[in-house]
C-alpha cells in the first residue's frame, strides 16, 4: 500500500475542489467568524463539514464531519498555505501586515491576499472588511460585498450592549434579521457575527436559523474566554497576538468593564513581530490600566539582539502600570496582587498557566460557583 503524505494546506484545497468551499481569511477574527459560520450552518438545514483554527465550546473539536456539500475553512496566511484553497464564497476580515519573517514587506504581504482573491469559483462570492487595502482580483462572475460593525453592505444596526448581554439587528441585501442576541456577549465579535451570518446566508441558510445559532454560539477555546465572570473578580483568556488583535481584545473589554480595574499579563508571540511591531503593541495595552509582561515566546524563531519585552513595556503610555516578570512566576503574582478584572494575552504557552491562575483567584477571592 502506497501512502502519499501531505500538508494540511493541499488536504483543505482539495476538500475546496471536492466541497462548496465557504473559507474565512484575514490577519485576525478568522477563527470565531468560521467556528460561528460552522455553527450556523451545522444547526441549520444545510449541514457542513469544518475544519477550524480552535476548538470550539459547542463541539468540543476543531473540526465538524456532516453529509454536507459545504466545508467551512479557516484560511491561514501563514506560508501562503491559503493559496491552496479554492473558495466558494470567502470572508477577508483583515490585512494588517503579519510573518513578516516569512514575507517580509507589507507590500508582499498584501500580494499574497490579492492573489488569494483571485481562487474564488466564478460563481461564488467575497464579503470583504470595508476600508482594506486588498487589490481584488475577481474572476468574472464573483459577487462582491463589503462589511464592517456599522456599515458596508452587512452590517448591524440598533446595537445595544447592557448588563452583560448585546442585541443588534442584522443589516443585508439578501434578507434583514431583527433582534439578533450573541450568545457570547463580547462587541469584537458583533463584527466578526455580521461576516458569518452574511456568508451562512449566502450558503442558504434562513433569518431564524441565523437567529437561533448566534443566541447558541459558545465561543472557541482561548477566544475571549471567559474562566470567572462574577462581581468580585473576572479572568479571561485571549489568544490575541497580533497589535490590531490586542486592540480590539482590549477596547471589548474596555467597554464591556468601563468602571473596573483591568489588568493584562501578555507574552510577546515571536522575536520578529515584537521587533516590528513593539510601538503598535504598546499603544494597544496602553488601552488598560495595568499591563504585565512576560518574556517573548519564540516559537520556530532564535533569539535577535536587542529584542525583548522591554521595548514594549519601555513604550506604553504614561499613567499605565507596568510591570515584567518571568512566566513561571506568574502564579505566585497573581496570588500576591489585587485583581478586579485579569486577561491574559498571547499565542504562546502562558495560557498553560491558566488552570493554576483560576484555582488561585478562586480560592483567593472564595469564589465556589
Amino acid at each position: 500500500m502506497v501512502f502519499t503524505i501531505q500538508k494540511r494546506a493541499q488536504v483543505l484545497g482539495e476538500l475546496t475542489r471536492a466541497h462548496k468551499g465557504l473559507c474565512v481569511a484575514g490577519t485576525h477574527g478568522k477563527t470565531t467568524t468560521s467556528a460561528m459560520t460552522a455553527h450556523i450552518l451545522h444547526q441549520s438545514h444545510i449541514d457542513c463539514n469544518a475544519f477550524l483554527g480552535g476548538i470550539t465550546k459547542n463541539y468540543g473539536t476543531n473540526y465538524i464531519l456532516a453529509d454536507s456539500d459545504f466545508v467551512v475553512i479557516e484560511a491561514d496566511e501563514f506560508d501562503r498555505s491559503f493559496h491552496w484553497l479554492r473558495p466558494y464564497v470567502s470572508v477577508i476580515t483583515a490585512a494588517d501586515p503579519d510573518h513578516l519573517d516569512i514575507y517580509g514587506t507589507e507590500k508582499a504581504y498584501l500580494e499574497s491576499f490579492n492573489h488569494y482573491t483571485s481562487l474564488i469559483q466564478p460563481e461564488g462570492a467575497l464579503i470583504i472588511h470595508k476600508g482594506l487595502k486588498v487589490k481584488e482580483q475577481l474572476q468574472e462572475g464573483v459577487r462582491r460585498y463589503d462589511y464592517s460593525c456599522d456599515e458596508g453592505d452587512f452590517h448591524a444596526e440598533n446595537i445595544v450592549i447592557d448588563n452583560g448581554e448585546i442585541t443588534f439587528d442584522f443589516i443585508s441585501p439578501i434578507e434583514s434579521v431583527k433582534g439578533i442576541s450573541l450568545g457570547q456577549p463580547v462587541p469584537v465579535n458583533i463584527e466578526n457575527a455580521v461576516a458569518a451570518m452574511a456568508m451562512a446566508q449566502l450558503a442558504g441558510c434562513t433569518a431564524e436559523e441565523l437567529r437561533k445559532a448566534m443566541a447558541t454560539f459558545k465561543g472557541v477555546d482561548r477566544r475571549f474566554d471567559f474562566k470567572i465572570k462574577t462581581p468580585k473578580v473576572v479572568m479571561l483568556s485571549d489568544y490575541a497576538h497580533h497589535p490590531q488583535e490586542i486592540y480590539q481584545s482590549a477596547k471589548s473589554i474596555r467597554e464591556l468593564y468601563k468602571d473596573r480595574n483591568i489588568t493584562a499579563i501578555f507574552q510577546p508571540h515571536l522575536y520578529t513581530r515584537t521587533r516590528d511591531f513593539y510601538k503598535d503593541f504598546a499603544a494597544s495595552l496602553s488601552q488598560l490600566d495595568k499591563v504585565v509582561l512576560t518574556e517573548i515566546y519564540p516559537a520556530r524563531e532564535q533569539p535577535i539582539e536587542g529584542v525583548t519585552s522591554k521595548l514594549i513595556y519601555d513604550n506604553l503610555l504614561p499613567g499605565v502600570e507596568r510591570e515584567m516578570i518571568h512566566k513561571d512566576d506568574v502564579v505566585e503574582w497573581v496570588k500576591s496582587h489585587d485583581i478586579d478584572v485579569l486577561i491574559i494575552l498571547g499565542a504562546g504557552d502562558l495560557d498553560n498557566y491558566c488552570p493554576q491562575i483560576e484555582q488561585a483567584l478562586r480560592e483567593k477571592y472564595g469564589i465556589t460557583e
